[in-house]
């Protein structure tokens, strides 16, 4: 009897998750609204074991398809930019080598330096592909059932591990040494208190992926012919190959799944709904605590909602508190147009996107100066954003202020006043400057940071960042992660050649200690995570921008001079009392006599009533 009652139990719960789903209901994960995330780019952030480093045979089949002679990993802490004799050689400029570089990040690493992104005070990791795949973006994978063997303890086990399976029969399906040890690292993360979600990169595959070899080797006989959009097959009776395909943007290398009305046809769908599965909850015994915790979701305004829509209901049927962001970016990137992504957060779909609208925003705001936008346009713009993304989507939204495709933060100050993520680099823009910021610009970082900690939605910083690194757009903004224990070599060189300034390259500890100041000054304050917010109105100084974050029954003002000037500044009258900074730990007194107070440059203040 007990049995049928536990039984009927389940059955009950089971179909409540599953009507939440479907209602949207409980529709974020409770965390997630407190959230302070971290975006790691495997290949690196840490070389924990060199033993794995990449060869040219973990290369085969990526671009650029062609590895030079002499060959080797890469100078982790090398001058980025200057070009070693076995690139030289090769005729090729600096960009077109830089995809052929590994520098040997993996697991180890990442877990061998929890303890670092605990003391920064971060919850939630983001991990760009982990997937097997020959790149060192790995946004081509080979499999999706397996982590990279390069990232693991033992690559070449790896290898006849896979060869041992049958790619579309999970039954088939092992763990390899990478894969233990990414649950490993899931494991350690969890006991930390710290969340771990995964690039889910399901609108195209690599050219090396399983699946799309068999179509090139067997075409029309293919059982998987129905997964792919093909133009053309190859006539074995002419010299010539006639197979054509659609790729990712028409990138070859990026073969695009097949979609109906519904999204991804039956053969992959299925074989991601197995994905899915085998990732939310590794073990299968219907407890995902060993498994990931969410998914963000490549590219994804390329697939159809519907799709979206019951891939959530694979998700959160495993586990009900996993979150899924999408990348719902560009809807017209030649006229500087980013999506509003409300249908997929009102439709059901996602429980956040990665917000570069708020990117594009505080950078206006903060780091331009022909282009800057004063006080009231960046509230409107922000104001734009909350009509759009209202309720509890909102609180849990990515804040991006950058990202492994986008130029670094610090380096939006040294190169204002151009759109964001528009010719970021000097491979596109000879006049991009690659130096390193100034004390000014440093000061400018420090605010942007200063405002995503403090404003609605869950703020995402891009490894290194806090570390002091700085860049252009991809493949600049992926540098080797700068370490305290590691001695840099300058940087001294230009990818065109160009004289710059002889910059030195080192952990930024001051900078680190400050983003850890604002983080623990969120994290200790919920009302800046969860409470709701309101922008004064600053008729005296443009330049002044102030909020109030109220709930739970507290109340912070924010006041922040985007200007590089001092700036006076009058509190509003009605607010009286004493208040503490809690950046700078000064105190302040407001009466009827005596309410202003006179702001440094770029100073942000965060006044809590004492």
């Amino acid at each position: 009897m007990l049995k049928k009652i536990n039984i009927y139990l389940i059955l009950l719960v089971g179909i409540g998750v599953f009507s939440s789903i479907i209602n949207g209901q409980n529709r974020v994960p409770e965390w997630a609204k407190s959230a302070v995330w971290y975006q790691i780019f495997p290949e690196r952030f840490s070389n924990g074991d060199k033993s794995n480093d990449p060869t040219p045979a973990d290369m085969q089949g990526g671009w650029p398809y062609d590895i030079p002679a002499g060959w080797e990993i890469s100078d982790w802490t090398g001058d980025w930019y200057e070009m070693q004799p076995w690139e030289k050689a090769d005729g090729h400029d600096f960009y077109w080598n830089a995809g052929t570089r590994r520098y040997g990040g993996d697991l180890q690493g990442v877990i061998n330096k929890l303890d670092y992104l605990q003391s920064l005070g971060i919850t939630a990791i983001y991990f760009n592909p982990l997937f097997e795949s020959p790149s060192l973006h790995k946004y081509d994978a080979s499999m999706y059932r397996h982590i990279d063997n390069n990232f693991g303890p033992n690559p070449e086990l790896d290898r006849k591990i896979w060869e041992s399976e049958t790619p579309d029969d999970p039954s088939t399906w092992k763990f390899t040494s990478a894969d233990s040890l990414f649950l490993k690292l899931i494991k350690l993360a969890h006991e930390r208190g710290m969340k771990i979600i995964i690039d889910g990169v399901f609108n195209h595959v690599g050219s090396t992926f399983w699946a799309f070899q068999d179509v090139v080797k067997n075409q029309q006989k293919s059982k998987f012919k129905d997964w792919f959009i093909i133009d053309s097959w190859d006539d074995p009776e002419t010299p010539e190959n006639e197979f054509q395909y659609s790729g990712w943007y028409g990138v070859k290398d990026l073969p695009e799944f097949k979609e109906d009305k519904n999204g991804l046809v039956k053969g992959p769908a299925e074989h991601i709904h197995n994905i899915v599965k085998r990732w939310e909850d590794p073990n299968g015994d219907g407890n995902p605590e060993d498994g990931i915790d969410g998914w963000r979701l490549d590219v994804a305004d390329m697939v159809n909602i519907n799709f979206w829509k019951k891939f959530r209901i694979w998700v959160k049927s495993i586990n009900p508190e996993s979150y899924i962001t999408g990348e719902i970016w560009w809807e017209d990137w030649n006229k500087n147009v980013i999506y509003n992504a409300a249908p997929w957060l009102k439709g059901n779909a996602f429980d956040s996107v990665m917000n570069y609208r708020f990117a594009r925003a505080v950078k206006r705001f903060v780091a331009d100066k022909k282009l800057q936008i004063n006080s009231k346009g960046f509230a409107d713009s922000l104001e734009n954003q909350y009509r759009d993304y209202d309720g509890e989507n909102l609180l849990v939204l990515f804040n991006m202020l950058d990202s492994h495709d986008t130029e670094r933060l610090a380096s939006l100050p040294v190169n204002p006043d151009h759109w964001y993520d528009h010719y970021a680099n000097p491979q596109q823009n000879k006049d991009w400057k690659v130096r390193k910021p100034n004390r000014e610009e440093y000061l400018k970082e420090k605010l942007m940071i200063g405002l995503q900690m403090t404003l609605p939605g869950a703020p995402i910083i891009y490894y290194g960042d806090e570390a002091g690194m700085w860049g252009g757009d991809d493949p600049d903004d992926r540098k080797p992660m700068v370490w305290p224990e590691f001695k840099y070599a300058d940087e001294t060189h230009h990818p065109l050649g160009f004289k710059r300034p002889k910059d030195r390259v080192a952990f930024d500890s001051s900078l680190f200690n400050y983003y850890k100041k604002l983080i623990s000054i969120r994290k200790e304050n919920i009302v800046l995570s969860e409470g709701k917010i309101k922008f004064a109105e600053n008729k005296n100084n443009p330049f002044i921008l102030t909020f109030i974050r109220s709930g739970f029954g507290d109340e912070i003002t924010v006041i922040a001079n985007n200007n590089g000037a001092k700036a006076q500044y009058s509190f509003p009258k009605n607010i009286k009392g004493n208040f503490s900074d809690l950046v700078s730990g000064k105190e302040f007194s407001f009466t009827d006599n005596k309410n202003s107070l006179t702001l440094k440059p770029f100073q942000l203040l965060i006044l809590k009533k004492n």
